[in-house]
């Protein structure tokens, strides 16, 4: 399948990208820079300029290509009003992807997080919610797969907080970051909240069993570890950085504090029912072990 990928330099598109690759398929991928670019050519895709706020070279990449999978979204997301921009930005190029799609029975995975649910974890079932301060991502997800409806076959592979390789990445990526800076490894409360994680090739290949198979209108869940505790993943930065740990308030987390802050552990049992998905790659505290002071 030629498929054409936004995203595709990021922690999970590099690996997406490569998954794709090995198994056949043909990639064009979003480039916004000289470097992208390079980076993709070197990885054997080809580029196709532009960023996710370039709808009508979004539009012209869903025209070329047979299959589209999402994962652009923005960055430098500590500057005020950065997220929110992110949000709206993804939403317009969401929308140009889908309606592009209409009428064509052509697949388009597009990228979400896990929900919330109070008390269990959460399943594939679970809807996502359209509260909180990443809601915006779950309205245009949603909307996404109503379009199913008309001739997309549009899935949604929904990640944890933390997509992690070679010890970097997501949420816990941001704690050894954070620690790095104040020289302490902090985290919101006492620690007990549960973060699920993945390691991003297993996210990759998840995404390339979507594109191949997953019926429109379905979500899964890229989850190997269902949840792991705050204060353990910390203890092990803190570990590999010789540092200590301490609370600090979920403040200093700036917009992802009350995420941080929040008990989200998720289930993939459907998606490696269903789809046949299994991980293997190490999990998050084996693969923080790679972390270097």
């Amino acid at each position: 399948m030629f498929v054409f990928v936004t995203g595709g330099t990021g922690t999970i598109g590099t690996a997406v990208v490569a998954e794709l690759l090995s198994h056949g398929h043909t990639v064009l991928a979003l480039a916004r820079s000289d470097a992208s670019a390079a980076a993709l050519t070197a990885a054997g895709a080809t580029p196709l300029r532009g960023s996710i706020t370039d709808l009508d070279v979004l539009r012209e990449g869903v025209a070329q290509t047979e299959g589209v999978i999402s994962l652009a979204f923005g960055h430098d997301l500590d500057a005020p009003g950065a997220l929110e921009r992110s949000i709206a930005e993804e939403a317009a190029a969401m929308e140009a992807l889908g309606t592009a799609l209409l009428g064509s029975g052509r697949p388009i995975v597009t990228v979400s997080g896990t929900p919330w649910v109070e008390g269990r974890p959460s399943t594939e079932q679970d809807p996502l919610p359209e509260v909180g301060p990443v809601a915006g991502r779950s309205r245009s997800v949603n909307a996404l797969l109503a379009l199913a409806s008309q001739g997309v076959r549009a899935s949604a592979v929904r990640m944890p907080r933390t997509v992690h390789e070679n010890g970097r990445g997501g949420f816990a990526g941001l704690l050894t970051e954070a620690a790095r800076a104040r020289g302490a490894v902090g985290y919101p409360g006492d620690g007990a909240q549960r973060w699920p994680s993945v390691h991003a090739r297993d996210a990759a290949s998840l995404f390339r069993v979507a594109l191949e198979s997953a019926p429109a209108g379905t979500a899964w869940h890229a989850v190997t570890d269902e949840g792991i505790a705050v204060r353990d993943i910390a203890a092990v930065i803190a570990r590999r950085l010789g540092m200590e740990t301490e609370q600090v308030p979920e403040e200093e987390f700036g917009p992802f504090g009350p995420i941080f802050a929040m008990d989200q552990p998720a289930s993939s049992a459907r998606t490696r029912e269903e789809l046949g998905w299994t991980p293997t790659h190490p999990g998050l505290l084996e693969d923080l072990e790679n972390l270097e002071s």
